[in-house]
């Protein structure tokens, strides 16, 4: 029986897209999260921010998750003692540092890298995304997992803003993570648009599937169920063009 090696011409398959659903701050936003079928579980260790929680709440919420989803725990400027403290209470928890941190100051929180973390870049709105050197901002924080792209808006994150996806560098030597505005409406372009400038890419929402009150105003920090399964099913939809034609959307950059 004759055997054959793989053609070097045959594409492979597009990388799975991972999704982090953050900002939960209650057991059956998490349940749906993990039903849904989300990578990974944000929770928001920043006292000023709307959707957060005590570091004791968010281990009570992380204990729900199954094996294979991790829990992300999102700080800004929090001192080295905080993210030490809080990330003891829950195993396997991924650090998300969000502030102005420097790559000294998240290396010594996780312990010299020893816990993973992500670091977050806030790309200005509107044409001055271009001016944004991400190349060399990857380059100084090449010791995290991800850089997470977020929309540079007051506060620190959450806005709700997406940035210029188009604008960022046609080639970005490390993993991303897509935030900043993504919803089910538009991750799908997202994807599309930014996996070709990078080494693997995942996405992040909070806002995009959080639920609204009788008055039409964003309830911050609950989601909504049925947009979380809608998300999750874009970005697949986002996958399956990948895999069926990876080439045209590498050449659209």
């Amino acid at each position: 029986m004759s055997t054959s090696s793989p053609s070097h011409t045959t594409p492979l398959p597009a990388a799975r897209t991972r999704i982090k659903i953050c900002g939960l701050t209650r057991e059956q936003d998490v349940d749906a999260a993990v039903a849904a079928g989300a990578d990974a579980i944000g929770f928001v260790l920043f006292a000023q921010s709307a959707r957060a929680v005590t570091a004791a709440r968010a281990a009570e919420l992380a204990r729900r998750l199954p094996p294979f989803v991790t829990p992300v725990l999102l700080f800004v400027n929090a001192s080295t003692e905080e993210v030490v403290a809080a990330t003891a209470q829950i195993a396997g928890a991924t650090v998300q540092f969000h502030g102005d941190e420097t790559p000294e100051q998240c290396q010594a929180a996780t312990g010299g890298g020893a816990r993973p973390y992500l670091r977050a870049a806030r790309i200005p709105l509107g044409p001055d995304a271009a001016q944004f050197d991400l190349v060399k901002y990857a380059h100084d924080f090449s010791n995290a997992q991800a850089i997470l792209l977020d929309a540079h808006v007051e506060g620190y994150g959450g806005g709700g803003k997406a940035f210029n996806w188009s604008l960022l560098p046609p080639s970005v030597g490390s993993h991303l993570v897509l935030s900043g505005g993504l919803t089910p409406a538009n991750v799908t372009d997202g994807i599309l648009q930014v996996r070709p400038r990078c080494t693997t890419l995942a996405v992040d929402v909070s806002s995009g599937v959080e639920a609204h009150g009788p008055d039409g105003s964003l309830l911050r920090g609950i989601k909504d169920a049925e947009k979380i399964h809608r998300f999750v099913a874009a970005v697949r939809a986002a996958d399956a063009q990948l895999a069926k034609n990876p080439h045209e959307f590498l050449s659209a950059t």
